[in-house]
């Protein structure tokens, strides 16, 4: 009897994970055809399966650049941005119990952030290897942003458990120190550096090019399947740490193994494409109230939710302004900041 609940439930899961695959799927497509230069679906479709061997119709030398160049790009590092920051919220929250956890609120974002200025502002009038510039930047947003995650972690500790207010407030006072310090490695930067910053505090896909998808991947991806690795031992997290305990978990390995993925996953995106609110709050709890807590599927629900999210605000933030573009952290931060204050009002509501 239990087995084919079991089975039963496996399936559905499967199902869902499917269903939001191919919402994926016809949400990339989409990106790939809409904005300032319009391409017929049929015409990116050819595109896409020319570059299968598969001949379904002609196409201009233009349109293909656009796609193949400009757009496809784009929409990966979306894509693996979205899902890694979907995936990280999902970890956080259930790790630390808390459905208020987000990868900005705690810290981790912005951690990430001032490392990754300092490394901006810095190292390349240090440094003038290709490969530097390349690794280095995820690489110092990943440890700015596993120092303060990790920092706020030991703040809201208290005998062994972590309290759910003195964690917002050790996020608060994380984020406004690193902000500070932003701001004071700013103070030494030339204008070039500081428009840039600018920009890219808001969320920037614009230079998201094929040679940052490699690095992307990988950094972003291997994380992300060792988060799902993981989905066990949070459902056992979610009965509290020393239930946990007696059904066999390392609590402390697999804490350590969460907070150094999601720092590295977090790190990577901020890296690529800036600061991008929200997302990390709204996907994962998107997913436990549609269908339901077990992290075996919310998970890799977050991450494939999280990327159809933030391929669709991509899309927004190149179609509402044509032919400008609007920042796309601009436009998570409509969608999130509501969502956030339903949220507090709910959590509110239930403890009355």
């Amino acid at each position: 009897m239990n087995f084919a609940w079991n089975h039963t439930k496996t399936q559905s899961q499967t199902l869902i994970l499917l269903g939001f695959g191919l919402v994926l799927v016809l949400v990339l497509i989409a990106s790939l055809s809409l904005g300032a230069y319009g391409i017929p679906f049929p015409k990116t479709l050819a595109i896409l399966l020319d570059q299968l061997g598969i001949s379904l119709g002609t196409y201009e030398t233009q349109q293909a650049n656009v796609i193949l160049q400009i757009r496809a790009p784009r929409v990966l590092m979306a894509m693996l941005v979205g899902g890694g920051l979907g995936i990280a919220g999902a970890a956080l929250q259930g790790m630390f119990r808390n459905p208020l956890v987000e990868p900005g609120l705690i810290g981790v974002s912005t951690g990430s952030a001032l490392f990754a200025v300092i490394f901006m502002v810095w190292v390349p009038t240090v440094s003038s290897l290709t490969w530097i510039k390349m690794l280095g930047l995820p690489l110092f947003a990943f440890i700015g942003g596993l120092i303060c995650v990790t920092s706020v972690y030991q703040l809201s500790k208290s005998q062994g458990r972590t309290d759910a207010a003195t964690l917002i407030l050790a996020g608060v006072a994380i984020n406004a120190l690193a902000a500070a310090l932003i701001g004071l490695v700013l103070f030494f930067a030339d204008d070039s550096a500081l428009r840039s910053f600018t920009f890219w505090s808001l969320g920037d896909l614009g230079g998201a090019v094929w040679s940052k998808i490699p690095v992307s991947l990988i950094l972003i991806g291997i994380p992300s399947i060792l988060l799902m690795l993981n989905a066990r031992q949070l459902n056992a997290l979610a009965l509290g740490e020393q239930e946990a305990f007696h059904m066999g978990v390392n609590v402390q390995l697999v804490k350590i193994r969460l907070l150094t993925c999601s720092a590295l996953i977090v790190g990577v995106g901020v890296s690529m494409v800036g600061m991008i609110g929200f997302v990390g709050l709204v996907v994962p709890h998107l997913i436990r109230i549609l269908f339901g807590a077990d992290h075996r599927l919310v998970l890799p629900g977050s991450f494939l939710l999280g990327a159809i999210l933030m391929n669709f605000a991509d899309l927004i933030s190149r179609i509402i302004v044509i032919p400008a573009e609007m920042p796309i952290g601009v436009i998570t931060a409509l969608i999130g900041a509501p969502f956030f204050i339903w949220l507090i009002f709910n959590l509110n509501k239930s403890k009355n």
